[in-house]
């Protein structure tokens, strides 16, 4: 559940000495409050599942699409929002994001049905799916180069956060599920209020034809009294690439040379989902409690596993660059799936009795520990920068609709699964799942890491996108 990072950009010398101001802040921050809503709005559901299983007495088909309701709207959201950002613009899309944050969250406060709550958790989801398409754009185009990587940063933590949030409310003894839910409301309409005060991305604004809107943008979110020429010139050059290029859109993603990238892209989002991380932030509670857990200790569980989300994921990103985005996930991969076996033995053999309970914590958080400082964050990031420069907005949207479909399957019949061949057999199966993506990145995804956007295009106009032709340079 990893989100995705900016597309990169080149800056110019003076870019080094451009401070930040006040608006730009602000913008990282709606953008960070986007992600936390992403968080949240997804992390909820596992202590709130608890409380709506007892108050409207559905089993678990209805629980599972309750929970997965929020995805299909987030694959909806994603592949609309993509579009209305290129025609509305980014700015516009976000507001039209906010509302529906908070008409979503108001909606499934107040549902008087399962049915209801679905719709909410619908109108949720496309709020999720747009948010994670437009808000890190947003702020790299209007963030300066030198600060460009860690504004749009905010976003990934914000959304490790709102999942922090959601587990402690869940856990939270007196909480209804319904306030827990609503309250996203707030951040939601705090959001809204701070985007109608913020200028429009001047990269859209230039390729729409409004040079002087985008210079008179740049100069509402750069230092007073400094010269935008420099940059807005930049911004032109960049747009005027963009329109040149041969291969663009959708259609370029059929190109046969583009095609691989899509193929690892892809792929690799669609692995992040059945690496399992899904079953545990959703559904860990509702596992833990069926297999004789009390619900106060599984909900406690819920909190240690999203701290543990959130921290590694800092680590990963701190130490990703450094490491190599192919080695770092090579690396954790092994340790998930060992996991997934462990915690499958022990419900396979009936060790899962009360005094196993501090075994099967300890390895669900090394489990955690493993796939959110790994495979997670190359969900989002490789759709940054695995495409070719014109396609690339259709590359990380087709990416995203990946993710999140695969999301939805899983969601839509984890419970089911558990109840058909039995908890353990289901972590084995997940476990499974980490092997064959340790196989497939092995095989398929290159080293990226300290590779330039032009450089990754170039090696796929040569056909030369496989790990070995990139360890060879």
């Amino acid at each position: 559940m990893a989100a995705p990072t900016e597309p990169t950009q080149q800056g110019t010398a003076a870019d080094d000495d451009v401070r930040l101001t006040g608006p730009i802040i602000i913008v990282a921050l709606v953008s960070a409050i986007s992600g936390l809503l992403y968080g949240y709005d997804t992390g909820i559901i596992s202590g709130a599942l608890l409380q709506i299983a007892d108050e409207f007495q559905v089993g678990d088909g209805m629980q599972q699409v309750i929970a997965a309701s929020i995805l299909l709207g987030a694959v909806v959201g994603a592949l609309t929002c993509s579009r209305l950002s290129e025609s509305m613009g980014r700015r516009k899309t976000l507001v039209i994001v906010a509302i529906v944050f908070a008409v979503g969250a108001l909606w499934a406060a107040l549902a008087p049905t399962p049915l209801m709550l679905v719709i909410g958790r619908l109108i949720l989801g496309f709020a999720v799916g747009g948010a994670t398409q437009t808000a890190p754009v947003y702020v790299a185009e209007l963030a300066p180069t030198k600060y460009r990587g860690r504004l749009v940063l905010f976003f990934q933590i914000a959304i490790g956060v709102g999942i922090v949030i959601a587990t402690i409310t869940g856990a939270a003894s007196g909480i209804d599920w319904r306030i827990a839910v609503g309250a996203a409301a707030v951040p939601a309409l705090f959001m809204l209020f701070m985007m109608l005060r913020l200028p429009e991305s001047p990269r859209w604004l230039t390729k729409s034809g409004d040079v002087d809107g985008a210079r008179a943008s740049l100069e509402r979110v750069r230092p007073g009294g400094g010269d935008v020429g420099p940059e807005l010139d930049e911004v032109k050059d960049a747009v005027q690439a963009e329109k040149e290029q041969s291969t663009r859109g959708w259609k370029g993603l059929r190109e046969p040379w583009v095609r691989p990238a899509l193929v690892v892209g892809c792929g690799i989002a669609i692995l992040t989902q059945l690496s399992g991380i899904e079953m545990i932030i959703y559904y860990s509670p509702t596992i833990l409690t069926d297999n004789g857990f009390s619900r106060q200790t599984a909900l406690y569980v819920s909190v240690g596993l999203g701290l543990t989300y959130l921290i590694t994921q800092l680590i990963g990103l701190a130490i990703i660059d450094r490491v190599g985005r192919r080695r770092l996930t090579l690396i954790t991969l092994p340790g998930a799936a060992a996991a997934l076996i462990v915690l499958g033995t022990f419900f396979v053999t009936g060790n899962d009795g009360p005094e196993m309970v501090p075994f099967i914590i300890a390895t669900l958080i090394i489990f955690m520990a493993f796939t959110a400082g790994g495979i997670q964050l190359m969900g989002w990031l490789t759709g940054s920068e695995i495409y070719p420069l014109a396609t690339r907005e259709a590359g990380a949207a087709a990416q995203s609709a990946s993710l999140w479909g695969t999301n939805l399957l899983i969601t839509l019949t984890l419970l089911s699964t558990i109840n058909l061949i039995g908890t353990g057999q289901t972590f084995w199966m997940y476990a499974a799942f980490n092997i064959i993506a340790f196989l497939f990145l092995y095989k398929k995804m290159p080293e990226l890491t300290g590779r330039s956007l032009e450089q990754i295009e170039g090696n796929l106009r040569k056909g030369e996108f496989t790990p070995a032709d990139f360890a060879r340079r």
